[in-house]
């Protein structure tokens, strides 16, 4: 592990098998969670196409991870000044000019309002800015998704970035959950089951290809203080999103001490809805292909010096 003096940044090498294992072991562990259920090595199909729509066609090519920040920063009150910006992340991360998704909060600083960041950003392409916010509608409280220009963010996030080339990756379906965790929880607790504190992480997108899930969207900032998961879910907006949802984000099987977000994805979609992914609701209906790439190193952005504490009421 190694300290940058200059920004706060730490540099951790992630464990990183080979991708033959992992698909070996996901599979087994997969089918004890979902009716039907497969993990494989494969070539990346071109994510630029439909359903993905993403800034570039793959996500090899040095893959690491950035973990920026953090809800600390959100709660119980918002640090407005904890403003980011990816080209300069990018920089930080040893990879200029990189193509980076993920799940973050919104550029609220210029949006006037919070909202949830859907970062899909190829830095080396002038059309490369495709990233989508969610927001609230504050006269009827629906979901309002739209597309931004901003390569800025706040507070925190979870990105992938890679040089965005074709490559060998893993490929995940799922159908027919048979367990109450997510997608996404379950894949990280069989990694964890397999590889101890050894740190393995995934990232890139997943579909949500049939059946419904419950996302959340973060309305704007609250006057008063979230000191409670109460106050949390009082505050947050959840909403009852159809199928298909493209998800982007990250999850790591170990935390080695950095205070890491263990998994966050966000997704957006066709239909003018997204947000925070936190499950699907159709246990019986749903299936997912997934198709992420196993970084090597993570950098761990501006970690908060507090941590984040709820009572429960």
């Amino acid at each position: 592990m190694s300290t940058s003096l200059i920004h706060p940044v730490i540099k951790f090498a992630l464990h990183t098998p080979e991708l033959t294992e992992l698909a070996s072991v996901l599979t087994v562990g997969l089918q004890k969670s979902f009716k039907s259920a497969s993990a494989r090595v494969v070539d990346c199909p071109d994510l630029t196409e439909k359903p993905f729509r993403l800034a570039a066609p793959g996500i090899c090519g040095s893959p690491r991870l950035a973990d920026v920040g953090g809800p600390p920063f959100l709660l119980p009150e918002v640090q407005r000044e904890k403003i980011y910006n990816i080209e300069t992340l990018s920089k930080m991360m040893e990879l200029p000019g990189a193509f980076c998704i993920g799940a973050g909060a919104g550029p609220g600083h210029h949006e006037g309002v919070n909202a949830e960041m859907m970062c899909n950003l190829n830095l080396k392409d002038a059309n490369g800015h495709q990233t989508y916010l969610a927001k609230v509608d504050p006269v009827d409280g629906k979901c309002i998704l739209k597309q931004t220009q901003s390569t800025e963010f706040m507070l925190m996030a979870n990105l992938l970035c890679s040089e965005g080339k074709p490559g060998k990756v893993l490929e995940i379906k799922a159908s027919e959950r048979t367990v109450d965790d997510n997608f996404p929880t379950t894949i990280r607790k069989i990694l964890k089951e397999k590889y101890g504190d050894k740190p393995v992480s995934l990232a890139g997108v997943f579909i949500v290809e049939t059946g419904k899930a419950k996302l959340h969207v973060m309305p704007d900032f609250s006057c008063q203080p979230i000191n409670t998961v109460k106050d949390l879910n009082n505050w947050l907006r959840f909403y009852e999103v159809d199928a298909p949802l493209i998800c982007l984000g990250e999850l790591i099987s170990h935390d080695p001490n950095l205070d890491l977000r263990e998994e966050h994805f966000h997704c957006f979609s066709d239909h003018g809805e997204g947000g925070h992914y936190h499950y699907d609701i159709t246990p019986n209906e749903v299936s997912y292909r997934a198709y992420f790439s196993v970084p090597e190193t993570l950098y761990r952005i501006d970690k908060p010096t507090n941590v984040l504490t709820f009572g429960k009421d």
